[in-house]
Order: C-alpha cells, then sequence, then structure tokens
C-alpha cells in the first residue's frame, strides 16, 4: 500500500522522516515536503475536484489542523533540512547512477551489471 515510512517500491526505510507532534512525518522528496508545507501553511484552503489534490485529501487529521499548524511546518523544516543533505551534489561518485536499471529476479530487486 502506497504511503508510510518505507518507500512502496524497495522496501526500504524513507530517508526523509521524522518525529513531529508524537507522530512520524515523512515526504519522498524535496518537492513532496515543499507541496506539503505551502498546504498546510496555508490560511484558506479551497475544495477542489481534482485528481491532484488528492493527496491533501488523504492527509490525517492531526496534519491539517489549525492548531499544530506550528508544529507540522517546523516538522516540515527537518525534513527539508534533511533533503538538502542527501542532494545529488552531496553524494560520492559511487552514489551517481551508472546507466543501469533496476531488473527483477524473483521477489527481489538487483542493480547493476550481469552475475
Amino acid at each position: 500500500m502506497p504511503g508510510g515510512t518505507e518507500d512502496p517500491f524497495f522496501r526500504r526505510p524513507l530517508w526523509l522522516q521524522t518525529r513531529c507532534a508524537g507522530r512520524i512525518i515523512w515526504a519522498y522528496n524535496e518537492e513532496h515536503v515543499d507541496a506539503l508545507a505551502a498546504y498546510v501553511g496555508a490560511r484558506l484552503r479551497e475544495r477542489h475536484a481534482s485528481p491532484t489534490m488528492a493527496m491533501f485529501a488523504r492527509l490525517p487529521a492531526w496534519m491539517k489542523s489549525a492548531s499544530r499548524r506550528d508544529e507540522v511546518l517546523a516538522g516540515l523544516a527537518t525534513l527539508r533540512a534533511l533533503a538538502d543533505l542527501s542532494a545529488p551534489a552531496d553524494r560520492s561518485d559511487a552514489a551517481h547512477e551508472r546507466g543501469d536499471r533496476p531488473r527483477h529476479h524473483g521477489s527481489l530487486l538487483f542493480r547493476g551489471g550481469p552475475y
């Protein structure tokens, strides 16, 4: 099931997660953090019947609560700082793509050349 503190494809813990309001707040990437911060920080939220807004409709009530706005925005700022630490420029040469694609082998996913 999509959503949660692990990547749905690789089944590994997400890098961008932190404690917030006694719960775990997480994001997939910096763009996800920015979208969440824009929504949570908005003083007036309009309802749209747009599929792009579906992510916000499924947010837990504690994240959407005006009484927790500052706390959630602080948690999102922490996630943004974590995202800056994992920028591609900060990674070693070994962490960059080598032109290889993930390939399935049974239920496991392998990267790299032939074995």
